[in-house]
Protein backbone atom coordinates (compact mmCIF):
# COMPACT_ATOMS: atom_id res chain seq x y z
CA UNK A 1 0.00 0.00 0.00
CA UNK A 2 1.31 3.38 -0.53
CA UNK A 3 2.16 5.85 2.34
CA UNK A 4 3.10 9.51 2.67
CA UNK A 5 5.95 10.87 4.68
CA UNK A 6 8.68 8.55 5.81
CA UNK A 7 8.82 5.10 7.03
CA UNK A 8 10.60 1.87 7.02
CA UNK A 9 9.96 -1.11 5.70
CA UNK A 10 12.19 -4.79 6.36
CA UNK A 11 12.46 -7.59 3.98
CA UNK A 12 14.53 -11.16 4.54
CA UNK A 13 16.30 -13.46 2.83
CA UNK A 14 18.40 -17.15 3.65
CA UNK A 15 20.90 -18.66 1.91
CA UNK A 16 21.09 -21.72 0.40
CA UNK A 17 22.13 -23.92 3.68
CA UNK A 18 19.19 -22.53 5.29
CA UNK A 19 16.90 -25.77 6.51
CA UNK A 20 13.61 -24.29 4.85
CA UNK A 21 15.79 -23.81 1.87
CA UNK A 22 17.48 -27.08 1.86
CA UNK A 23 14.10 -28.59 1.62
CA UNK A 24 13.01 -26.50 -0.83
CA UNK A 25 15.78 -27.20 -3.08
CA UNK A 26 15.42 -31.21 -2.93
CA UNK A 27 11.68 -30.89 -3.59
CA UNK A 28 12.63 -28.61 -6.59
CA UNK A 29 15.25 -31.05 -7.85
CA UNK A 30 12.69 -34.25 -7.58
CA UNK A 31 10.21 -32.44 -9.71
CA UNK A 32 13.24 -31.64 -12.27
CA UNK A 33 14.57 -34.81 -12.15
CA UNK A 34 10.99 -35.97 -13.15
CA UNK A 35 9.95 -33.46 -15.35
CA UNK A 36 13.09 -34.21 -17.20
CA UNK A 37 11.71 -37.44 -18.41
CA UNK A 38 8.32 -37.25 -18.20
CA UNK A 39 7.18 -33.67 -18.76
CA UNK A 40 3.38 -34.94 -17.64
CA UNK A 41 4.43 -35.82 -14.47
CA UNK A 42 2.46 -34.95 -11.82
CA UNK A 43 4.24 -34.26 -8.23
CA UNK A 44 3.70 -32.58 -4.95
CA UNK A 45 6.73 -33.43 -3.08
CA UNK A 46 7.02 -32.15 0.32
CA UNK A 47 10.90 -32.45 2.29
CA UNK A 48 11.71 -32.34 5.83
CA UNK A 49 14.97 -32.25 7.48
CA UNK A 50 16.56 -32.57 10.97
CA UNK A 51 19.63 -33.62 12.37
CA UNK A 52 21.21 -36.51 10.64
CA UNK A 53 17.73 -36.73 8.45
CA UNK A 54 16.06 -36.07 5.22
CA UNK A 55 12.43 -37.18 4.90
CA UNK A 56 10.30 -37.21 1.75
CA UNK A 57 6.23 -37.45 1.09
CA UNK A 58 3.83 -36.56 -1.34
CA UNK A 59 2.08 -37.42 -4.22
CA UNK A 60 4.17 -38.32 -7.88
CA UNK A 61 2.21 -39.73 -11.17
CA UNK A 62 5.03 -40.15 -13.44
CA UNK A 63 6.65 -42.48 -16.11
CA UNK A 64 9.84 -41.32 -15.20
CA UNK A 65 12.26 -42.70 -12.03
CA UNK A 66 14.03 -41.34 -9.29
CA UNK A 67 16.81 -42.55 -7.60
CA UNK A 68 15.73 -40.16 -4.28
CA UNK A 69 18.77 -41.35 -2.34
CA UNK A 70 21.45 -40.68 -4.73
CA UNK A 71 19.12 -36.91 -5.60
CA UNK A 72 18.67 -35.81 -2.50
CA UNK A 73 22.30 -36.58 -1.20
CA UNK A 74 23.79 -35.06 -4.52
CA UNK A 75 21.57 -31.85 -3.13
CA UNK A 76 23.03 -31.87 0.32
CA UNK A 77 26.54 -32.29 -1.31
CA UNK A 78 26.04 -29.46 -3.69
CA UNK A 79 24.55 -26.85 -1.06
CA UNK A 80 28.02 -27.77 1.48
CA UNK A 81 27.19 -29.86 3.86
CA UNK A 82 30.12 -32.06 3.26
CA UNK A 83 31.41 -32.90 7.13
CA UNK A 84 29.92 -34.91 9.95
CA UNK A 85 31.05 -32.20 12.36
CA UNK A 86 28.21 -30.11 10.69
CA UNK A 87 25.41 -32.35 12.44
CA UNK A 88 24.13 -32.98 8.84
CA UNK A 89 25.88 -34.19 6.17
CA UNK A 90 25.43 -35.79 2.43
CA UNK A 91 27.20 -39.19 3.34
CA UNK A 92 25.83 -40.14 7.09
CA UNK A 93 22.22 -38.26 6.65
CA UNK A 94 19.43 -40.94 6.84
CA UNK A 95 16.80 -40.73 3.20
CA UNK A 96 13.08 -41.80 4.50
CA UNK A 97 10.45 -41.87 1.32
CA UNK A 98 6.72 -41.88 1.36
CA UNK A 99 5.58 -41.63 -1.91
CA UNK A 100 1.98 -42.29 -3.23
CA UNK A 101 0.21 -41.51 -6.68
CA UNK A 102 -1.94 -38.36 -7.17
CA UNK A 103 -5.68 -38.62 -6.07
CA UNK A 104 -8.11 -40.08 -8.75
CA UNK A 105 -10.20 -37.59 -7.32
CA UNK A 106 -7.67 -34.41 -8.24
CA UNK A 107 -6.65 -35.92 -11.36
CA UNK A 108 -10.18 -35.71 -13.07
CA UNK A 109 -9.63 -32.47 -12.84
CA UNK A 110 -6.87 -31.78 -14.19
CA UNK A 111 -6.21 -34.26 -17.05
CA UNK A 112 -7.14 -32.96 -20.44
CA UNK A 113 -9.41 -35.81 -22.12
CA UNK A 114 -11.94 -34.90 -25.62
CA UNK A 115 -14.42 -34.02 -23.04
CA UNK A 116 -12.59 -31.99 -20.39
CA UNK A 117 -9.98 -29.51 -20.91
CA UNK A 118 -7.04 -29.50 -18.30
CA UNK A 119 -8.32 -27.53 -15.23
CA UNK A 120 -6.90 -26.19 -12.41
CA UNK A 121 -4.87 -28.33 -9.68
CA UNK A 122 -7.12 -27.16 -6.93
CA UNK A 123 -8.57 -23.79 -5.65
CA UNK A 124 -6.62 -20.72 -4.56
CA UNK A 125 -5.62 -17.48 -4.36
CA UNK A 126 -2.42 -16.22 -6.49
CA UNK A 127 -1.00 -12.68 -6.16
CA UNK A 128 1.84 -10.82 -8.84
CA UNK A 129 3.62 -7.33 -7.71
CA UNK A 130 5.73 -5.31 -10.01
CA UNK A 131 7.02 -1.76 -9.16
CA UNK A 132 9.65 0.95 -10.28
CA UNK A 133 11.87 0.90 -7.10
CA UNK A 134 14.82 -0.98 -8.79
CA UNK A 135 15.19 -2.03 -12.36
CA UNK A 136 14.12 -5.56 -11.79
CA UNK A 137 11.04 -4.19 -10.95
CA UNK A 138 10.60 -5.42 -7.78
CA UNK A 139 10.75 -4.20 -4.43
CA UNK A 140 13.94 -2.63 -3.02
CA UNK A 141 14.72 -4.47 0.47
CA UNK A 142 13.98 -7.77 -1.04
CA UNK A 143 16.30 -7.73 -4.16
CA UNK A 144 18.67 -6.30 -1.56
CA UNK A 145 18.40 -9.39 1.72
CA UNK A 146 18.78 -11.51 -2.01
CA UNK A 147 21.95 -10.03 -2.70
CA UNK A 148 23.33 -10.45 0.24
CA UNK A 149 22.79 -14.12 1.11
CA UNK A 150 23.76 -14.73 -2.11
CA UNK A 151 27.22 -12.81 -1.92
CA UNK A 152 27.40 -14.45 1.61
CA UNK A 153 27.15 -17.32 -0.50
CA UNK A 154 29.65 -16.89 -2.76
CA UNK A 155 32.54 -15.43 -0.47
CA UNK A 156 31.95 -19.07 1.52
CA UNK A 157 32.16 -21.03 -1.66
CA UNK A 158 34.91 -18.71 -3.37
CA UNK A 159 36.58 -19.37 0.20
CA UNK A 160 37.07 -15.53 0.14
CA UNK A 161 35.58 -16.40 3.71
CA UNK A 162 36.72 -19.70 4.03
CA UNK A 163 35.75 -19.95 7.72
CA UNK A 164 31.52 -19.35 6.97
CA UNK A 165 29.11 -22.52 6.94
CA UNK A 166 26.15 -23.12 4.66
CA UNK A 167 23.80 -21.26 7.13
CA UNK A 168 22.73 -17.76 7.13
CA UNK A 169 20.27 -15.20 6.99
CA UNK A 170 19.98 -10.97 5.69
CA UNK A 171 17.28 -8.57 6.81
CA UNK A 172 17.22 -5.22 5.03
CA UNK A 173 15.56 -2.15 6.52
CA UNK A 174 14.54 0.80 3.90
CA UNK A 175 13.54 3.86 4.85
CA UNK A 176 10.86 5.42 2.02
CA UNK A 177 9.94 9.12 1.88
CA UNK A 178 6.63 8.19 0.41
CA UNK A 179 7.18 5.52 -2.37
CA UNK A 180 10.75 6.75 -3.21
CA UNK A 181 13.46 4.54 -1.32
CA UNK A 182 15.96 6.98 0.45
CA UNK A 183 18.36 4.94 2.43
CA UNK A 184 19.18 2.01 4.51
CA UNK A 185 17.89 2.08 7.86
CA UNK A 186 19.30 -1.20 8.80
CA UNK A 187 21.38 -4.37 7.59
CA UNK A 188 21.05 -7.29 9.56
CA UNK A 189 23.26 -10.84 8.61
CA UNK A 190 23.51 -13.91 10.68
CA UNK A 191 25.92 -16.06 9.05
CA UNK A 192 26.99 -19.67 10.28
CA UNK A 193 31.06 -20.42 10.84
CA UNK A 194 33.38 -22.41 12.18
CA UNK A 195 34.97 -22.88 15.97
CA UNK A 196 37.97 -20.95 15.09
CA UNK A 197 37.05 -17.55 13.77
CA UNK A 198 37.03 -14.87 15.99
CA UNK A 199 33.63 -12.57 15.98
CA UNK A 200 35.57 -9.29 15.73
CA UNK A 201 37.40 -10.54 12.48
CA UNK A 202 34.10 -12.27 11.23
CA UNK A 203 31.99 -9.29 11.49
CA UNK A 204 35.05 -6.73 9.65
CA UNK A 205 34.92 -9.60 7.06
CA UNK A 206 31.54 -9.16 6.40
CA UNK A 207 30.52 -6.02 6.56
CA UNK A 208 33.81 -5.35 3.97
CA UNK A 209 32.95 -8.11 1.82
CA UNK A 210 29.37 -8.79 1.29
CA UNK A 211 27.48 -6.03 2.81
CA UNK A 212 29.64 -2.78 1.46
CA UNK A 213 29.74 -4.90 -2.00
CA UNK A 214 25.76 -5.22 -2.37
CA UNK A 215 24.25 -2.16 -0.47
CA UNK A 216 25.37 0.82 -2.60
CA UNK A 217 27.42 3.71 -0.86
CA UNK A 218 24.92 5.98 -0.77
CA UNK A 219 22.10 4.30 0.60
CA UNK A 220 24.22 3.65 3.40
CA UNK A 221 25.12 6.48 6.14
CA UNK A 222 26.58 6.66 9.35
CA UNK A 223 22.94 6.20 10.94
CA UNK A 224 22.38 3.04 9.41
CA UNK A 225 22.41 0.04 12.04
CA UNK A 226 24.82 -2.79 10.92
CA UNK A 227 24.29 -6.20 12.90
CA UNK A 228 26.35 -8.95 11.95
CA UNK A 229 25.52 -12.20 14.55
CA UNK A 230 23.52 -10.68 17.13
CA UNK A 231 23.83 -13.43 19.57
CA UNK A 232 27.38 -13.56 19.25
CA UNK A 233 28.46 -17.18 17.79
CA UNK A 234 26.73 -19.35 15.30
CA UNK A 235 28.63 -22.62 15.25
CA UNK A 236 25.52 -24.35 15.09
CA UNK A 237 23.13 -24.31 12.00
CA UNK A 238 21.46 -26.28 9.04
CA UNK A 239 19.35 -28.91 10.14
CA UNK A 240 21.35 -29.65 13.47
CA UNK A 241 20.07 -26.66 14.88
CA UNK A 242 16.68 -26.49 13.60
CA UNK A 243 14.05 -28.25 11.50
CA UNK A 244 13.45 -27.45 8.45
CA UNK A 245 10.18 -27.60 6.24
CA UNK A 246 9.38 -27.29 2.23
CA UNK A 247 7.58 -24.58 1.62
CA UNK A 248 7.72 -22.13 5.11
CA UNK A 249 9.55 -19.19 2.98
CA UNK A 250 7.13 -17.98 0.74
CA UNK A 251 7.43 -14.14 1.67
CA UNK A 252 11.54 -14.70 1.12
CA UNK A 253 10.41 -16.29 -2.39
CA UNK A 254 7.90 -13.59 -3.71
CA UNK A 255 8.41 -10.14 -2.39
CA UNK A 256 9.29 -10.04 0.52
CA UNK A 257 5.98 -9.06 2.56
CA UNK A 258 5.45 -6.05 0.01
CA UNK A 259 1.28 -7.03 -0.97
CA UNK A 260 -0.63 -9.81 -0.86
CA UNK A 261 0.13 -13.38 -0.72
CA UNK A 262 -2.36 -15.98 -1.56
CA UNK A 263 -0.49 -18.44 1.05
CA UNK A 264 0.18 -21.55 -1.24
CA UNK A 265 4.52 -22.15 -2.19
CA UNK A 266 6.23 -23.45 -5.24
CA UNK A 267 8.71 -25.30 -4.03
CA UNK A 268 7.92 -29.34 -5.04
CA UNK A 269 4.86 -28.76 -7.27
CA UNK A 270 4.72 -29.67 -10.73
CA UNK A 271 2.97 -26.36 -13.22
CA UNK A 272 -0.73 -28.12 -12.93
CA UNK A 273 -0.60 -26.39 -9.41
CA UNK A 274 -1.67 -22.88 -9.85
CA UNK A 275 0.41 -22.24 -6.75
CA UNK A 276 3.11 -21.86 -9.12
CA UNK A 277 1.57 -21.49 -12.37
CA UNK A 278 -0.55 -18.84 -11.69
CA UNK A 279 1.46 -17.13 -9.52
CA UNK A 280 3.95 -17.00 -12.28
CA UNK A 281 1.88 -15.55 -14.85
CA UNK A 282 0.43 -13.02 -12.32
CA UNK A 283 4.06 -11.53 -11.60
CA UNK A 284 4.46 -12.00 -15.80
CA UNK A 285 1.05 -9.42 -16.08
CA UNK A 286 2.07 -7.68 -13.42
CA UNK A 287 5.73 -6.78 -14.66
CA UNK A 288 4.41 -6.32 -18.10
CA UNK A 289 1.58 -3.42 -17.14
CA UNK A 290 4.53 -2.04 -15.45
CA UNK A 291 7.06 -1.92 -17.93
CA UNK A 292 4.47 -0.61 -20.69
CA UNK A 293 3.77 2.24 -18.08
CA UNK A 294 0.35 2.04 -17.18
CA UNK A 295 1.01 2.09 -13.58
CA UNK A 296 3.76 2.63 -11.53
CA UNK A 297 3.13 -0.41 -8.69
CA UNK A 298 0.55 -2.93 -9.68
CA UNK A 299 -1.04 -6.11 -8.06
CA UNK A 300 -2.96 -8.71 -9.67
CA UNK A 301 -4.95 -11.51 -8.18
CA UNK A 302 -5.92 -14.63 -9.95
CA UNK A 303 -8.54 -16.85 -8.27
CA UNK A 304 -8.74 -20.65 -9.21
CA UNK A 305 -11.30 -23.21 -8.36
CA UNK A 306 -10.26 -27.30 -9.11
CA UNK A 307 -10.92 -28.62 -12.08
CA UNK A 308 -12.11 -25.52 -13.68
CA UNK A 309 -9.96 -23.61 -16.35
CA UNK A 310 -10.83 -20.09 -15.98
CA UNK A 311 -10.33 -18.13 -13.35
CA UNK A 312 -12.88 -17.22 -11.24
CA UNK A 313 -12.12 -13.74 -10.60
CA UNK A 314 -9.39 -11.09 -11.26
CA UNK A 315 -8.27 -8.04 -9.16
CA UNK A 316 -6.00 -5.58 -10.40
CA UNK A 317 -4.93 -2.84 -7.32
CA UNK A 318 -2.84 0.23 -9.03
CA UNK A 319 -2.15 1.73 -5.29
CA UNK A 320 -3.29 5.11 -6.99
CA UNK A 321 -0.72 4.91 -9.95
CA UNK A 322 -2.53 3.98 -12.96
CA UNK A 323 -2.90 5.66 -15.63
CA UNK A 324 -6.08 4.32 -17.01
CA UNK A 325 -8.97 3.16 -15.53
CA UNK A 326 -8.61 -0.24 -13.53
CA UNK A 327 -11.31 -1.98 -15.31
CA UNK A 328 -9.74 -1.27 -19.40
CA UNK A 329 -6.49 -3.15 -17.17
CA UNK A 330 -8.35 -5.92 -16.42
CA UNK A 331 -9.39 -6.22 -19.94
CA UNK A 332 -6.42 -5.71 -21.21
CA UNK A 333 -5.36 -9.15 -19.18
CA UNK A 334 -7.66 -10.83 -20.24
CA UNK A 335 -6.81 -9.78 -23.97
CA UNK A 336 -3.41 -10.48 -23.99
CA UNK A 337 -2.42 -13.28 -21.10
CA UNK A 338 -3.53 -16.99 -21.74
CA UNK A 339 -5.23 -17.43 -17.95
CA UNK A 340 -6.03 -21.58 -18.27
CA UNK A 341 -3.56 -23.49 -16.61
CA UNK A 342 -2.79 -25.24 -20.28
CA UNK A 343 -2.14 -21.87 -21.85
CA UNK A 344 -0.55 -20.29 -18.36
CA UNK A 345 2.46 -24.02 -18.84
CA UNK A 346 2.34 -23.62 -22.54
CA UNK A 347 3.15 -19.56 -22.80
CA UNK A 348 5.37 -19.53 -20.06
CA UNK A 349 7.37 -22.96 -21.10
CA UNK A 350 7.07 -24.75 -17.77
CA UNK A 351 7.06 -28.18 -18.60
CA UNK A 352 11.01 -28.17 -18.34
CA UNK A 353 13.19 -28.93 -15.49
CA UNK A 354 14.33 -25.41 -13.98
CA UNK A 355 12.52 -25.26 -10.79
CA UNK A 356 15.75 -26.08 -8.31
CA UNK A 357 17.36 -23.14 -9.19
CA UNK A 358 14.21 -21.15 -8.27
CA UNK A 359 14.46 -22.33 -4.69
CA UNK A 360 16.60 -19.53 -3.60
CA UNK A 361 17.51 -16.14 -3.66
CA UNK A 362 13.91 -15.66 -4.87
CA UNK A 363 11.07 -16.87 -7.60
CA UNK A 364 10.81 -12.90 -9.39
CA UNK A 365 13.26 -10.60 -9.95
CA UNK A 366 16.21 -12.46 -11.81
CA UNK A 367 17.77 -12.17 -14.76
CA UNK A 368 17.73 -15.85 -15.96
CA UNK A 369 16.18 -16.55 -19.46
CA UNK A 370 14.82 -19.45 -17.56
CA UNK A 371 12.53 -17.71 -15.89
CA UNK A 372 9.94 -16.59 -18.37
CA UNK A 373 7.90 -14.70 -15.96
CA UNK A 374 10.31 -12.47 -16.06
CA UNK A 375 9.84 -10.94 -19.45
CA UNK A 376 8.90 -7.83 -20.77
CA UNK A 377 7.87 -8.88 -24.28
CA UNK A 378 3.77 -7.50 -23.97
CA UNK A 379 5.16 -4.20 -22.69
CA UNK A 380 5.01 -2.08 -25.90
CA UNK A 381 1.47 -3.55 -27.11
CA UNK A 382 -0.14 -3.01 -24.05
CA UNK A 383 1.71 0.37 -24.37
CA UNK A 384 -0.16 0.70 -27.38
CA UNK A 385 -3.45 -0.60 -26.77
CA UNK A 386 -3.89 1.89 -23.49
CA UNK A 387 -3.24 4.66 -25.97
CA UNK A 388 0.24 5.74 -24.00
Amino acid sequence: MSKAGKHLFSSESVTEGHPDKICDQISDAILDDLIAQDPKSRVACETLVTTGLVFIAGEITTDGYCDFQKLIRNVVKDIGYTKAIYGFDYETCSVISSIHEQSADIAIGVIETEDHEQGAGDQGIMFGYACRETKELMPLPIIMAHGLVRRLSQVRREKILPYLRPDGKSQVTVEYEGDTPKRVQAVVIAAQHNATVKMEDLREDIKQAVIKKVVPSGMLDKNTKIIINGTGRFEQGGPLADTGMTGRKIIVDTYGGVGSHGGGCFSGKDPSKVDRSGSYMARYIAKNLVAAGIADKLEVQLAYAIGVAEPVSIMVDSFGTAKIDEDKIKELIRAHFPLKPKGMISYLNLLRPIYRKTACYGHFGRNDEDFTWERTDKAEALRREAGL
